[in-house]
């Protein structure tokens, strides 16, 4: 299906589009012939996206959402906003609604036609989590500011460069036996492509969209052990895995210096997976696929030989 040129040479910012699901949804973009502002903190990092542009295409500017007059200058003249700050930080409440809050003002000022804001299936603002309820205190900001936004909600995003995946498949590769943290949390991964043309067509189609939330799933449920197994599986790997029990995992969470914080158990601990309350990625037009289409590819950096491992018949 033909791609819409509703955003051909239409200015779009996109707000910590610097890194992972940015640079895809930068991809997107300029597919479909938009000008871009990369805003970022560190915008060095998407200079790789230049060869992809034509000149004049793309531009790359500093931005500290924190700083209003910093935010609102990197929005001048913008038609479109895609709002993909996110932290796990002490600052979550600055970047995920104070920032956000402040970029939907500034673009309802500009005359923007549409803004995307990229939360999370774990919003909630009942939570006790910052993370969780952050993230809906800016959608509720964002919708305040810009009522015809659309609001995005993924599950855990994976893509050949995550740190999701690739954290787990690290340690599968070298480690004999591994703990598993919430064993049978169920997750519906969905591809950080994907993710990218959801927010691309939201953008498009703001008549169609905007207003809206939501929910951005893959097609399968797995359990996080389940995960850990694929990933041992598809490297070829025979590997023991311990399931740890909550009480445990919350106490490891808790400690100074662990690569899982209070506020991740807790959300692991909860699951991502769609409640089916909201539409979702298929009603912005995508069929969603699914990490097994693309897991073996992907796991053959981590087996013993590589590409050169013999595979069993």
């Amino acid at each position: 299906m033909a791609k819409s040129n509703a955003l051909e040479n239409k200015l779009v910012v996109l707000v910590g589009g610097s890194g992972f699901v940015g640079s895809q949804v930068a991809q997107e973009l300029l597919e479909r012939g938009a000008r871009l502002r990369i805003a970022s903190r560190n915008p060095e990092a998407a200079r790789k996206l230049k060869p992809l542009a034509n000149l004049g295409q793309l531009q790359l500017v500093r931005c500290d959402v924190k700083k209003p007059e910093s935010l609102r200058a990197c929005l001048q003249g913008a038609d479109g906003v895609v709002y993909m700050v996110g932290t796990f930080g002490a600052d979550a409440k600055d970047l995920h609604a104070e920032g956000a809050r402040i970029a939907a003002q500034e673009a309802a000022s500009q005359g923007a036609t549409g803004f995307v804001y990229l939360s999370s299936m774990a919003a909630d603002a009942e939570s006790e989590g910052r993370y969780a309820s952050t993230k809906a205190l800016g959608e509720s900001q964002v919708l305040e500011a810009f009522p015809k936004a659309t609001i995005l909600r993924p599950s855990v995003i994976f893509g050949e460069d995550d740190q999701f995946i690739n954290m787990f498949a690290g340690l599968v590769s070298i480690m004999p036996v591994l703990p598993v943290f919430g064993p049978q949390a169920r997750l519906q991964p969905v591809w950080v492509n994907d993710v990218a043309e959801a927010a691309v067509a939201a953008l498009a189609d703001p008549a169609g969209h905007g207003g809206k939330t939501y929910e951005l799933a893959g097609p399968d449920t797995v359990t996080m052990m389940e995960l850990h197994e694929a990933i041992a599986e598809a490297q070829g790997r025979s590997r023991g895995f311990i399931p740890v029990p909550d009480t445990l995992s919350g106490l490891f969470a808790a400690l100074p210096g662990t690569p899982m914080s209070t506020d991740q158990w807790n959300m692991l601990k909860a699951g991502s997976v769609a409640q089916g309350k909201l539409p979702g990625i298929d009603k912005l037009g995508i069929t969603p696929r699914p990490l097994s289409l693309f897991l073996d590819k992907w796991m053959t950096r981590y087996r013993k030989h590589g590409r050169f491992t013999v595979e069993k018949a």
